[in-house]
């Protein structure tokens, strides 16, 4: 099997490194890939975001499957252009692709699903808005309602803060979804999708923040790891049953089927499971520890999705190992980050037991020397007998990278790893009962 997959960052570095791990996978290309995706497989500089140059690319190469990354280019339609040109994709078309792109649209299928989530409003001006915070009151959660990067998210208890973001967001031509505030530790869980047919993977936790103990703006994530040993018996399949399958029916039923892996951010709040999010891509950072700990091999999963043959999949098989990813930023991030930096010490951080490095924000200068290129720079992923091991190996590797006015969270799992974790599950015995992810 020939795979081209779509993208530039630490996400598409470990779908690409997974691919290769895959014996029925035989040639992988990237397009437009990072200096760390440069040093595996060929790489096509063309805009990852232009679904005829995509679907060229792909007719060129004549690979049998192609997996489209980041969120950008699945709602500017590449899947549809590719699927139409005869090639099996695993990635939604345009129109599934909403369940990101809008949160608004969102919040709309998941009413129609019965989908547990936070109750919200969308706001298209200041006075909406105002009136939606006072009904829902503090802590205020104010969303950009289109694509952000991961970054379109402001929680606060400053009324006034929460007001400015969504001043901002509609003096760019956009709306705002305005929501209840949910407590309880949040979960990531990637379900891949077929149209019909759907399969979970183990679940991850990130940590969106810039700085230790959630502190700072929000970021597109600055590390994750899986599995949640604290999380209640049975998540994965409530996570089937109540939110990833009735939604995939649901968008089957308006003839959208969805293709591709629906990415569902979760609240464990006092009051039950409860989505904060869809998006329609695997997620960044905690792709990179999620995917290292898996055993099925990837390019077979991913056509089976591509195909609608995911019920032909047999159990998924995982490490017993904890995996653990901590980003290395670049200065000035999440704001102006500073880029044409030399990186060094990529070597010395790959030689530590059961560590790998995944490039995100990176390229390779005139010289061939790997410099920054963009705000989060790369991932230090770490594998380990539990998650203390996990940890030390990660921040082992993470303090060998060299990069001028780097900063990365020294907290990536500290919490979990000391025992600190509670759900207040509805029910007496779920929340003390561990997942065997």
């Amino acid at each position: 099997m020939k795979v081209l997959v779509i993208g530039p960052g630490g996400r598409e570095h470990a779908i690409v490194r997974s691919l290769l791990a895959d014996p029925n996978v035989s040639e992988v290309h990237a397009a437009p890939g990072n200096a760390g995706i440069s040093k595996l497989v060929p790489t096509h500089a063309i805009d990852a975001n232009d679904p005829d140059a995509v679907a060229a690319l792909a007719t060129k190469l004549t690979v049998d499957l192609v997996v489209v990354g980041p969120e950008a280019p699945l709602a500017a339609g590449v899947s549809d252009v590719v699927r139409a040109a005869g090639i099996p994709v695993f990635g939604p078309s345009k129109a599934a692709a909403q369940l990101e792109a809008s949160k608004a649209f969102a919040k709309e299928v998941m009413a129609e699903a019965g989908v547990p989530t936070a109750m919200a409003r969308v706001a298209t001006n200041a006075e909406e808005a105002a009136d939606a915070l006072d009904t829902f009151g503090a802590p205020f959660v104010v969303k950009d309602d289109g694509l952000a990067a991961g970054k379109g998210v402001v929680v606060t208890n400053n009324r006034d803060e929460a007001l400015a973001h969504a001043q901002s967001c509609f003096d760019a031509g956009g709306t705002v979804v305005i929501e209840e505030f949910l407590d309880g530790p949040e979960v990531s869980v990637f379900v891949l999708c077929d149209g019909r047919n759907t399969v979970a993977l183990s679940p991850a936790q990130d940590f969106k923040r810039i700085f230790d103990n959630d502190e700072g703006p929000n970021t597109g994530g600055m590390g994750a790891y899986t599995p949640l040993e604290w999380a209640p018996e049975g998540l994965v399949q409530e996570v089937i049953d109540r939110v990833a399958q009735p939604t995939v029916n649901q968008m089957a039923h308006r003839g959208t089927p969805f293709v591709g892996v629906l990415f569902v951010g979760l609240a464990l709040t006092s009051r039950g499971t409860r989505v904060i999010e869809f998006n329609v891509r695997f997620g960044d950072p905690e792709t990179q520890a999620v995917l290292a700990r898996l055993k099925t091999p990837l390019g077979g999963l991913l056509m089976a999705a591509a195909k609608g043959e995911l019920d032909k999949v047999q159990p998924l098989r995982w490490s017993k190992e904890t995996a653990v990813a901590v980003v290395v930023a670049a200065e000035n991030y999440p704001d102006t980050p500073r880029t044409g930096d030399r990186i060094r010490g990529l070597k010395k951080v790959e030689s530590i037991e059961g560590v790998h490095v995944i490039h995100a924000g990176t390229r390779l200068d005139d010289e061939g020397k790997v410099v920054s290129a963009g705000g989060r720079v790369l991932a230090v992923v770490a594998l380990g007998t539990d998650l203390v091991e996990a940890r030390e190996r990660a921040y082992d590797g993470v303090e060998l990278v060299q990069l001028d006015g780097s900063q990365f969270r020294t907290d990536i799992g500290g919490k979990a790893a000391r025992g600190e974790i509670k759900v207040k599950t509805p029910g007496a015995g779920a929340a003390a009962t561990k997942a065997k992810a």
